[in-house]
C-alpha cells in the first residue's frame, strides 16, 4: 500500500498474502460446485468442510455449529430474524451499542409488533450485567449483546451476561465481527447460542461471513432456495471466500497471542506519543477492557472538527476513521453509540478511530505521531481545555 498509513483495521484488513494463496486455486482450476457429486464437486465440498473445521475450531465449536453466509451483516440478521421468525415468544434485548447489521434487524421487529428494548451502556461503553438483569424482570426470548464495539473498541462481559440471560430463560446472540481472531473466543465458556463473524476484519476476503448456531436452536431462514448450509442458508457456497475465511481463521489462531501482544504494544506506543504530543486529547471507552488494537479519541474543544481532522490526515498519508464505517454516508451526525454512553451532541461526533492490525509497524505509528500533532494545530483554537472521557 506504498508508504501511506494504515490505521483503519476495523474498517476492514488487508488480505493476508497466505489467504490469497490457499484461494487461488479456488478462483481458477478447482472451480466445481460444492452441490455436485463429480469429482469436481467433491473437491470444492471437501475445501468447504476444511474451511467450516477452521471456523469452528476458532471459536471452540462444532464444525456442524457453523453457517456460511455472505458477510457478518447476513450472519447477524439470520441469527435476529431466524429465530423471532421461527416462533419465538417476541420480545428482544439488545444493546443501544450494536452494529447496524443488529439494530436495523430489530427496527424491523419492532415495526412489525416485536417488543424490543436497548440496554444503556455506562460512561466507559460497558453493558453491566446489573441493567440486563434489571431488565429480565420480564421474560424475552433472545439477548443480543456484541463482543466488541466497533466504534469505542471496548469488550463486553459477554460470558457474564449469557449467563444471566440463560437463568432467565433466554437465548443469548453475539455479534463478534470485531473480536473474532483479535481476542480469544470459546462459545462454550462464553454460554453463547449463536455468534457471528465476517472474514474481513481478521485479515481474509470481503463477501464471506459465517453464523455459529448451537445445536438445538431452531432458526427459520431468511435466504430462501437450493437449501444449502443445511437450509439455513440457500444459494452457491462462494468456495474462494469461504477457503479464505477458513484460512484466515486458522491463521488467528494459531498466532493471535503473539500478534495481540504486539498490537498492544503499538497501541501503547501511540497513547504515550498522543499525551506527550496533543495535550487536550482523551481516550474514549475503557481505559483496558478493549481490543488489543484498537484506540477512539477525542479532542477537547475540537471535536466538530473530527471531519476536517480525517481529512487532514488523510491528505498527509494516514488512513484513519471518524467512528464506524458503515456510518461514512452520516459522518456529520452525532454517533448513537457516543450519544448512548452520555455524550452530548457535539462531542458525540468528535471521535477518531485508530486501529491497528497485523502488518501495523512501530515506523508507521512514530510517523503517525508526528503527522498528528501538526494536523490537529492546524485545526480552529481550541474552546475548552476540558477533557471528557478518560484522560491519556
Amino acid at each position: 500500500m506504498d508508504d501511506r498509513i494504515y490505521f483503519d483495521h476495523a474498517a476492514t484488513t488487508p488480505l493476508d498474502p497466505r489467504v490469497r494463496a490457499a484461494m487461488e486455486p479456488f478462483e481458477s482450476c478447482a472451480f466445481g460446485n460444492p452441490s455436485s457429486l463429480h469429482r469436481e464437486g467433491r473437491i470444492a465440498r471437501d475445501a468447504v468442510e476444511t474451511a467450516r473445521a477452521q471456523v469452528a475450531d476458532l471459536i471452540g465449536s462444532s464444525p456442524d455449529e457453523i453457517t456460511f453466509t455472505a458477510s457478518g451483516t447476513e450472519a447477524d440478521n439470520l441469527a435476529v430474524l431466524g429465530l423471532v421468525a421461527s416462533g419465538a415468544k417476541a420480545r428482544v434485548v439488545a444493546s443501544a451499542i450494536e452494529h447496524p447489521a443488529v439494530l436495523k434487524p430489530l427496527r424491523h421487529l419492532a415495526d412489525s409488533g416485536v417488543e424490543v428494548d436497548l440496554l444503556p451502556p455506562d460512561e466507559e461503553g460497558i453493558i453491566r450485567p446489573g441493567v440486563l438483569l434489571e431488565a429480565l424482570r420480564r421474560p424475552a426470548s433472545l439477548i443480543s449483546v456484541m463482543a466488541a464495539n466497533n466504534v469505542t473498541g471496548v469488550l463486553q462481559p459477554v460470558a457474564e451476561l449469557a449467563a444471566v440471560a440463560k437463568e432467565r430463560g433466554a437465548l443469548f446472540h453475539t455479534d463478534a465481527v470485531q473480536a473474532a481472531g483479535k481476542v480469544p473466543l470459546d462459545v462454550n465458556r462464553m454460554h453463547v447460542d449463536m455468534l457471528a463473524l465476517s472474514a474481513h476484519k481478521l485479515h481474509g476476503p470481503k463477501g464471506v461471513g459465517a453464523l455459529f448456531v448451537r445445536a438445538g436452536v431452531r432458526l427459520r431462514p431468511v435466504i430462501l432456495g437450493g437449501g444449502q448450509e443445511r437450509g439455513l442458508r440457500s444459494a452457491t457456497e462462494n468456495v474462494a471466500g469461504i477457503v479464505g475465511m477458513g484460512e484466515a481463521a486458522a491463521i488467528a489462531k494459531r498466532e493471535m497471542a503473539a500478534e495481540a501482544s504486539r498490537l498492544v504494544g503499538l497501541r501503547d506506543r501511540l497513547l504515550d506519543g498522543i499525551r506527550a504530543a496533543v495535550p487536550n486529547a482523551y481516550l474514549i471507552g475503557h481505559s483496558y477492557r478493549r481490543l488489543p488494537g484498537h484506540l477512539c479519541l477525542g479532542f477537547a474543544g475540537q471535536e466538530g472538527e473530527a471531519i476536517r481532522l480525517l481529512l487532514a490526515l488523510d491528505e498527509a498519508g494516514a488512513a484513519v476513521s471518524s467512528g464506524s464505517a458503515c456510518s461514512a454516508d452520516h459522518a456529520g451526525e452525532p454517533s448513537y453509540i457516543l450519544r448512548a454512553m452520555g455524550f452530548d451532541p457535539i462531542r458525540a461526533r468528535g471521535s477518531l478511530r485508530l486501529t491497528l492490525g497485523r502488518f501495523s509497524t512501530e515506523c508507521e505509528v512514530d510517523r503517525f505521531l508526528e503527522i498528528l500533532p501538526q494536523a490537529v494545530s492546524a485545526l480552529r483554537p481550541v474552546a475548552t481545555h476540558a477533557a471528557f472521557g478518560v484522560r491519556l
